[in-house]
This record gives C-alpha cells, structure tokens and sequence, in this order.
C-alpha cells in the first residue's frame, strides 16, 4: 500500500510463509521497491525484504496502522479470508478474481475521495 495514496500497489494470496512474502515483494513495482518500507516484526519480512529500506516497527509507533486497517476491511468484506463455509468456491484461481475486484473497487473509491479532497 503506498502510504501516501493508500492505493494497494501489489498482494499475494497464500500461507503465512517466506514464499507467499516473496512472491508479494516480486510483484512490487520497481519504484515502490526504492522508497522506505514499514512492516510488523513478522520474521518473513526479515527475510525478503531489503535491509537498507526495510524497518520492522511495533504497533505503537503507527507507521503500520493503515495497512491493519486494510486487513481489517478486507476481512469485514469478504468473508472468505476469515473462515471456510460452503458460500463460495475453494479455489485459488477464484480467490484471486474476487480480492482482484475488491482491490479494484477500493482503488476507484480511494481516486474519487481523492480527487473530490482536490475540488473542495
């Protein structure tokens, strides 16, 4: 997530694991690699990203609040990121097209209060 737009610049779907954290890095675009990046002390953070722009920071600090509070709303809003039930399809392929959406969604939500902040 870009801290200053709050557009999602890239996701990866899969296991808590240093392969899904490298796959989500991989997918970042190159100039959102060069700025400085914030994340929890989840140790794969450690592992993939870069030592020179990476800072692991605590919840106190609230350098990492808006990215909670995606997790958040992502979870509120598609339930299927919370628990397994019969409601929707098991599949990673489908998984993928429904967050692809939603993040969509989000991102012409966000450009539209953005660029209404701009009129006002």
């Amino acid at each position: 997530m870009c801290r200053r737009t709050r557009q999602i610049v890239s996701f990866a779907l899969g296991a808590r694991s240093d392969q899904t954290g490298r796959r989500l890095w991989n997918r970042v675009p190159w100039e959102y690699r060069q700025c400085l990046t914030y994340t929890d002390v989840w140790e794969t953070w450690q592992n993939v990203l870069p030592e020179e722009s990476h800072l692991a920071v605590g919840k106190e600090t609230g350098e990492t609040n808006h990215m909670e509070w995606w997790g958040n709303t992502l979870r509120q809003r598609l339930t299927r990121f919370v628990r397994k039930t019969l409601a929707f399809s098991k599949s990673e392929a489908f998984h993928h097209m429904v967050t692809k959406w939603f993040i969509t969604e989000y991102k012409l939500h966000i450009s539209h209060a953005w660029s209404a902040s701009l009129i006002s």
